[in-house]
């Protein structure tokens, strides 16, 4: 059975702004009239907060599980992605956000899962948001179910800033905790996420124009404006580098296939290089 429908994933570690991109791409498909099936990754954990909570506590697992595949549904993940490419069906759940007002009043406790069921009917793309999609390991390939894969992922020294300001400012965390974490994690990290990006079609790379050699002491995330976007194109030969040189002020090659821009230039630059690929992707779809 040949694979007719199509699948977009955004691969990249926990306030690495994979959240930012779902939010400039659910934009891009409304305002291309496409109905997507939203899918995030943490809605493949295996284990809900409370679950995680007891493990740490026990010195099992904690938090930086997350990052290993042992520690998800990888299985039910390439299941998805197999299944929806073939059909445009398939199984999911989502995973209950503290924000989620909605999923809350219908009677599900933040930190949990709904059950499992069907994707809404009749969707034009699968667009997944997480730490697995492009995923290659000896037992699973999800990266080859994948039309259009984009890795987002600062450099690893503003990542640590960020998950340290996030979780001592929102989650209450201490500091030596949170480093605690980073530290423990950081065989997952090396092994499950970040392979992910030498099969991506597209990294945005997001890099401090500030000091950030010792993560453990800044006490402020650099800014947009203090940073600059690298963006390296897997296959270079379709991008037409002298229209983005021209309509994105500030921006320059590196390489022939490494375009920088200003980190405040992001959405504008996501809109003008994946909206021709969705379109394309689209225009390559056979309707029944």
């Amino acid at each position: 059975m040949s694979k007719r429908h199509p699948i977009i994933a955004v691969t990249g570690s926990s306030g690495a702004g994979t959240t930012t991109t779902g939010q400039i791409f659910s934009r891009m498909f409304a305002s291309e009239g496409l109905r997507a099936a939203m899918v995030s990754g943490d809605s493949f954990h295996r284990y809900n907060r409370e679950q995680m909570a007891r493990l740490a506590a026990k010195g099992q697992f904690g938090e930086r599980n997350h990052f290993a595949l042992a520690a998800n549904h990888i299985d039910k993940l390439e299941a998805l992605f197999y299944d929806y490419g073939h059909t445009g069906n398939g199984r999911y759940r989502q995973y209950v956000h503290d924000e989620d007002r909605d999923l809350a009043a219908a009677g599900h406790k933040p930190g949990t899962f709904t059950p499992w069921g069907p994707l809404p009917a009749d969707t034009d793309l699968l667009f997944y948001e997480g730490l697995h999609g492009g995923v290659v390991s000896e037992t699973c390939n999800i990266a080859q179910y994948v039309d259009l894969l984009i890795g987002v992922v600062p450099i690893v020294n503003l990542e640590w800033i960020q998950k340290i300001h996030r979780d001592t400012h929102k989650r209450g965390y201490s500091q030596d905790a949170v480093v605690e974490t980073i530290i423990n994690r950081m065989d997952d990290y090396v092994h499950d996420i970040v392979p992910q990006f030498s099969h991506t079609h597209i990294n945005f790379q997001r890099i401090p124009l500030v000091d950030t050699s010792n993560p453990f002491v800044v006490r402020d995330v650099p800014t947009e404006d203090e940073s600059m976007l690298v963006i390296r194109f897997r296959d270079p030969s379709d991008v037409e580098f002298s229209y983005l040189l021209q309509v994105i002020s500030g921006s320059s090659l590196s390489r022939h296939d490494t375009l920088v821009i200003p980190g405040t230039k992001m959405p504008l630059a996501m809109d003008l290089i994946v909206r021709p690929m969705v379109q394309r992707l689209m225009a390559r779809k056979p309707f029944a």
